[in-house]
């Protein structure tokens, strides 16, 4: 397999690398001394560096790689997901003022706050499962399509290689040395996809001639609700709900804001990170638009949807951006591996060993985080094979459809949580775990659906936007009726995780951690994307 990297390609590489480890060596030399240090970079990070963090963690490898490919294959309609933008919005204003008062380091031990240990235990688990076999195992695939395009080596030697790498620099330095080398990732990552979509548009021939290629229902983000693949209903409602489960009660992404050492730092932090989110729309998506129009014009080819990213490189740049692009790919996926690396550590570490040996030595766990980086690192090696067997699809749309079936109950949970603080730790549970059977239902119905007929086939053939809609007010339902049908919560016990329980004193630190500038420049940010839904309209 040949290299499309040429010599300038691999000093600019090269230097790339240099950048990265000198961050990471600096950050390692601030040594961890406690947990909080480890697992939250000490609660001190600043705004810019949260909002870089959150966007470089969402933006793995499989987004670049996939949303190129759903951009060639469908057009815009998945650019409704890159406008939740709007949902990070929610996690800085409702969201964090809870999670920064409760001062936890995890979401399942924000649940046992809330709720009880019941709750952490089954996000707990549950979270680590889906991590495994959605962020490290999707994003260790298509990183592996990826290197092996680009430099030109077997696609094993380049995963397990960039595996590797991420795995040492997260295991030594923990928090601090993941969410600044995201920074810097961040800065190469967006840098070398705006190059790409400029060159590739001009040599399209400009927007008016991309949109004559392509037609208008590639441009059309409001496809029929009876569409089979994108109807808007389960894209607009169905996505938010998926949406407020990833962007603000996921581990992956809201660690990032309690780095932060106080709620108007966090809060600042996600609004940077909301603008980010908006990129991808410019500079993912419409280069796959753009690959598609320039393979109409016998520019290029490719044969799936998955290598249209790697083939724009190939085609598109001249010696040196090259190398600056494979090196932001490369940023895109150790990014995210490093992320949920740190992510799972945390999980392990403060939710399931330091909960079942409470007093252990803040040095011991330290060393059981990194123990159980380690352990990410083996097992995201491990089901590299599995994954291979997926890429005949588009990879984007399947981690979407996987994730519309975990999303809600979980959504729904912490939403009513904190909007209401009559919910209770049984109706809690109960919701949690009668989600998962349901999703467990639709993915067995799911893989067998040429085999069942009448409403099983129904159930089996929902489009999976439409599926996170029935689950979610189903979830709803089961959490309201049981918490009616049951004891209310000792109030007392949850003062200040929920509305309704806030003190004056609560109150007043939120009123405080208000500032004019962040609000007009939410108001700002919603204003852009309604701009952007109300243009991609066929």
């Amino acid at each position: 397999m040949k290299s499309v990297l040429e010599f300038g390609d691999w000093i600019v590489l090269g230097l790339y690398f240099l950048a990265l480890i000198g961050v990471a060596i600096w950050v390692i030399l601030q040594k961890n001394k406690n947990t909080e240090d480890y697992f939250l970079a000490g609660r001190n990070v600043g705004w810019f560096v949260i909002g870089a963090s959150i966007f470089a963690s969402n933006i793995g490898s499989e987004h670049v790689v996939g949303l190129a490919g759903t951009g060639a294959e469908s057009g815009m309609p998945m650019a409704h997901y890159e406008l939740h933008a709007w949902i990070v919005l929610v996690l800085g204003w409702l969201f964090l003022p809870f999670y920064m008062r409760s001062k936890v380091f995890t979401m399942p031990e924000f649940l046992e706050k809330r709720f009880d240990s019941r709750s952490r235990w089954f996000l707990s688990i549950f979270s680590l499962v889906g991590y495994v076999i959605t962020k490290v195992s999707v994003t260790i695939y298509a990183g592996g399509i990826v290197v092996s395009e680009l430099i030109g080596i077997p696609f094993w030697y380049g995963a397990i290689g960039i595996v590797v790498f991420t795995g040492i620099y997260t295991v030594v330095g923990g928090m601090k040395a993941v969410i600044y080398t995201e920074t810097l990732q961040t800065i190469i990552l967006i840098a070398a996809s705006v190059i790409i979509t400029v060159l590739g548009l001009h040599e399209v021939g400009g927007w008016d001639t991309l949109k004559e290629t392509v037609g208008s229902n590639h441009f059309n983000m409001w496809r029929p609700m009876s569409d089979p693949d994108f109807p808007w209903t389960g894209l607009l409602f169905g996505g938010t709900i998926v949406g407020i489960w990833y962007w603000c009660t996921d581990q992956y992404i809201v660690q990032r804001t309690l780095a932060a050492n106080n709620i108007k730092i966090g809060r600042r932090g996600a609004i940077f990170g909301a603008y980010l989110k908006i990129l991808p729309i410019f500079i993912f998506l419409i280069p796959g638009i753009i690959a598609f129009a320039l393979a109409k014009q016998g520019v290029l080819t490719y044969k799936k949807a998955d290598e249209v990213f790697p083939v724009l490189v190939k085609t598109l740049l001249p010696v040196g951006l090259k190398g600056l692009v494979a090196g932001g790919l490369m940023a895109a996926l150790m990014s995210s591996l490093a992320s949920v690396f740190n992510s799972c550590s945390t999980i392990f570490t403060i939710d399931i060993y330091k909960k079942l040996k409470p007093y252990t030595p803040e040095r011991r766990l330290l060393n059981i985080g990194k123990m159980a980086t380690v352990i990410m690192v083996v097992l995201g090696i491990i089901w590299i094979p599995i994954m291979q067997k997926i890429g005949g699809g588009v990879l984007y749309q399947y981690l979407q459809s996987v994730q519309s079936y975990i999303a809600p109950p979980i959504t729904a949970v912490f939403l009513l949580g904190v909007l209401w603080k009559r919910v209770n730790s049984k109706a809690a549970i109960v919701t949690l775990f009668s989600g998962l059977v349901v999703a467990s239902l639709r993915i067995t119905a799911e893989i067998f659906k040429d085999n069942v007929s009448g409403i099983i086939y129904q159930f089996a053939t929902i489009n999976f936007a439409h599926m996170a809609i029935f689950m979610f007010v189903f979830s709803i339902i089961i959490c309201v009726t049981v918490s009616l049908l049951t004891n209310p919560p000792n109030y007392a016990a949850i003062a200040g995780l929920s509305f309704g329980t806030l003190t004056k004193e609560h109150k007043l630190e939120n009123k405080e951690s208000i500032t004019l500038s962040d609000i007009v420049l939410s108001v700002l940010l919603i204003l852009i994307i309604i701009t952007i839904l109300s243009y991609f309209v066929g």
